[in-house]
């Protein structure tokens, strides 16, 4: 199972994607996380910010996660996922797929802008942010949605939150 949560950055992708991966693991022995910056710097960073770059990165992390997937273990993963066709894909490749979408709207974002990324794009020190001049398509049909996390609740209630919505597996 690949549970993939979507959003741009400064959402809250790592933090409830840990989270979670820490409360399944108290269950399972085979959780594997997986963070798109990451797994950026595990591949020596060798491809820019560029939608092109970005989509290659996108394959590459969908591939690693079905290899991981069809050897029994579970996958969490964070990543801003900006292309459908590869959200379809992961549908259509993984055992199983529960897709999680941080819906914060931009205006949050700029205000929390944890990594300055939105900072330094609005100076024009920074290109290819997704969200201001990259697009951002929201998902077309995630399993679960989560408005303006987190500025009404905890970590720990989104994640109880989410934890219903996965209570099958």
């Amino acid at each position: 199972m690949v549970i993939w949560f979507i959003g741009l950055s400064g959402s809250g992708k790592t933090t409830l994607g840990i989270k979670l991966t820490e409360e399944l693991r108290k269950k399972y022995d085979n959780v594997v996380f997986l963070d798109g910056d990451i797994l950026r710097d595990v591949w020596g960073d060798d491809i820019d910010h560029s939608i092109k770059g970005r989509e290659k990165n996108a394959k590459r992390i969908s591939n690693l996660c079905k290899v991981l997937d069809k050897q029994g273990l579970f996958v969490v993963a964070s990543v801003l996922s900006i292309f459908p066709d590869w959200q379809r894909w992961n549908r259509e490749n993984f055992s199983e797929y529960f897709e999680i979408f941080l819906d914060v709207p931009i205006k949050v974002l700029l205000e929390r802008d944890t990594k300055d990324l939105y900072k330094k794009a609005k100076k024009g020190e920074l290109k290819n942010v997704v969200g201001l001049d990259i697009p951002f398509p929201k998902p077309y049909k995630p399993d679960l949605i989560l408005s303006d996390w987190p500025s009404d609740e905890s970590p720990d209630e989104t994640l109880l939150k989410i934890l219903k919505n996965i209570s099958h597996i």
